[in-house]
C-alpha cells in the first residue's frame, strides 16, 4: 500500500525520534518518545497510551515542573550551595550544568508543543 504524502510542516523543534506526522506509524512513535519525558508510572496508565494527546498534555505538564525546578536551583545556588560545603569550583559547574539543562528543557518542551499540535491535527481529521 502506497501513503500518502505529508503535507504536515515539520517545525525545527521537531524531535528527530518522532517519524513525520501522516508518515506509517508516526503516532507510535510520538507515544514513544512522551512516555519517555514522564515518570514510569504514568508512561503505563492505559488512557493516556490510548489516547495519545493525554500523554502530550501531561509531558507538557511534567517539562513545565522540571523547568521550574531547575530555575529555582539555579537561582538559589550561590545562596545554598557553600552551606553545604562545596568547593566554588563545584558550585560554578553546578550553575552552568542548571543553565545548560534548562535550555534543554525549554527545547524539549518546544518539542512537546509541536508534536502535540500535530496530535491534535490528526484526532481532529479521524
Amino acid at each position: 500500500m502506497i501513503m500518502p504524502l505529508t503535507t504536515t510542516r515539520i517545525s525545527p523543534d521537531w524531535p528527530r525520534q518522532v517519524k513525520t506526522p501522516g508518515s506509517y506509524d508516526w503516532e507510535r512513535s510520538a507515544t514513544k518518545w512522551l512516555r519517555e519525558l514522564v515518570p514510569a508510572r504514568y508512561a503505563s496508565y492505559p488512557a493516556l497510551l490510548r489516547h495519545p494527546v493525554l500523554l502530550a498534555r501531561h509531558a507538557h505538564l511534567q517539562v513545565q515542573q522540571e523547568i521550574r525546578v531547575a530555575r529555582t536551583a539555579l537561582q538559589t545556588a550561590r545562596a545554598d550551595l557553600p552551606r553545604l560545603g562545596l568547593a566554588e569550583s563545584v558550585i560554578e559547574h553546578t550553575i552552568k550544568l542548571y543553565a545548560a539543562e534548562i535550555m534543554q528543557l525549554q527545547h524539549i518542551a518546544r518539542s512537546v508543543r509541536a508534536v502535540t499540535e500535530a496530535l491534535v491535527e490528526h484526532t481532529a481529521g479521524r
